[in-house]
């Protein structure tokens, strides 16, 4: 009896000492990524409610930036503000880069502004709300030009409100993937005069994409380094005590770092914001599975729990596929169960993924078969479905066709252009099965029917 319990107990440790099993990154039900889509440069506001999170589109940005919406933190609305646009926000220096990297914040004046880069220069625009219209606040013209400091990079702007009400504005990066630079600039009440000319603050390990916290007395910049098409990339931080430093890198610095066991590959360019009262931060890292070609780059968006300390230390974050966040929805609002059927374009890429609710895994159809077969088990009455496709931005021609027995089929709905996320097409049909037709070189993230 007792070498029974000796072995009991012996194994019961052995059990306890076991190292957890490292979650999967293409498992059904995976909170991460945040958004359905390849996005970039996350900023997250919340007014009114309501979440917002802009969004630089990938591949290395678009004519117009991205913006994802959600009352509950889960199911986000894609959409592209009038403002800024490439179109719209050009000066005769500021090149061919695309809409990048938005900064939101509320001033004290009520008004909200954005800061954001475009042709590798910065520009600042305002608005009544998060939601728009957003507009010009500088006159036409670029806040930061890229003359002012030829030899680095007039990206990445990040504006700061300290606890007496004063603004500052970071921002900076480098050519070539090194030799980044960052600098700081105090604001005046407009949000977009500078009080005093701007400083080089660059910290220890400082590449690009400066986010500025506060915790007691301690000012904590926080930034990224390394470079984002490879797995090199990743988030440090440096303490100061004023807002322009001087700025000594954190003990716990780099504080997300590729983990490839998890399946997290070059996080960085951040945001750090508080739900319920605890931090969070919210980041891009690479889509997966991870396969870069040259300076090809799609990134997607995920969210972690983040800890700061009261004496201005940062805990290690430990990336993840769950996306807990205090005061979003326990889970997606989902619709009808199916079983897939079809064909994909291989065995990671299989129909069954656009029903798995997880954006990091999709269908893509194999090029001779574009079309995704949803069986419901039973006749049942569905008024409509949800597409959310691999790329908010574009358009795409979708129909569904419904059946009774997967044999002789009708359309029910057609739409020959159309964009967004989710695309809704509405088929109140009665039917066991739905088709979904999509051009071949399409993917589709999760098909919900209602």
């Amino acid at each position: 009896m007792r070498r029974a319990a000796a072995l009991l107990v012996s194994t019961v440790l052995l059990l306890a000492a076991a190292p957890a099993p490292v979650p999967r990154w293409d498992a059904p039900g995976a909170g991460n990524p945040l958004l359905p889509g390849y996005f970039a440069d996350p900023s997250i506001v919340r007014d009114r409610g309501r979440w917002y999170v802009f969004a630089t589109i990938d591949p290395w940005g678009d004519d117009r930036l991205g913006l994802w919406t959600s009352d509950n933190g889960r199911d986000w609305r894609f959409s592209m503000p009038d403002w800024p646009t490439k179109a719209a926000a050009t000066s005769p220096t500021s090149g061919d880069s695309k809409v990048w990297a938005p900064s939101v914040v509320k001033a004290g004046n009520g008004r909200w502004y954005m800061y954001v880069s475009v042709g590798s220069e910065v520009w600042v625009g305002t608005a009544p709300s998060p939601a728009g219209p957003w507009r010009d606040a500088n006159g036409g013209r670029p806040l930061i030009a890229k003359g002012f400091a030829p030899a680095y990079h007039m990206i990445d702007a990040e504006a700061f409100i300290d606890d007496d009400g004063q603004a500052y504005l970071y921002w900076g990066s480098g050519w070539n993937w090194t030799n980044g630079h960052c600098f700081a600039v105090k604001l005046k009440p407009d949000m977009v005069t500078f009080d005093g000319a701007p400083r080089d603050v660059t910290p220890p390990g400082y590449f690009e994409a400066p986010f500025m916290v506060k915790q007691g007395s301690r000012y904590l910049l926080t930034y990224s380094d390394g470079k984002t098409t490879e797995d090199t990339y990743k988030v440090r931080y440096a303490v100061g005590d004023t807002p322009f430093g001087p700025f000594r890198e954190g003990a716990n610095s780099p504080i997300l770092s590729t983990d490839a066991k998890r399946g997290v590959v070059s996080p960085g360019h951040h945001a750090i914001f508080r739900s319920h009262g605890r931090s969070y931060i919210l980041y891009h890292r690479q889509g997966l599975p991870f396969s870069p070609s040259g300076d090809q780059v799609l990134r997607q968006v995920a969210v972690d729990p983040l800890t700061i300390r009261d004496d201005g230390r940062i805990d290690r974050v430990a990336p993840g596929h769950s996306a807990a966040v205090a005061g979003f929805g326990p889970h997606r609002t989902v619709g009808l169960r199916w079983r897939a059927g079809g064909q994909g374009r291989d065995a990671l890429h299989g129909p069954e993924r656009a029903a798995d609710d997880n954006y990091a895994t999709a269908w893509a159809p194999a090029s001779n078969a574009p079309l995704l077969v949803a069986d419901m088990g039973r006749v049942r009455r569905v008024s409509g479905s949800a597409v959310r496709m691999a790329f908010a931005h574009r358009n795409y021609a979708l129909s569904v066709d419904a059946s009774q027995d997967a044999k002789t089929w009708r359309t029910v709905a057609t739409l020959p252009a159309a964009s967004g996320s989710p695309i809704e097409l509405r088929h109140p049909v009665t039917a066991r099965y739905l088709r979904l037709r999509v051009p071949s070189d399409a993917a589709v993230w999760e098909w919900t029917l209602r």
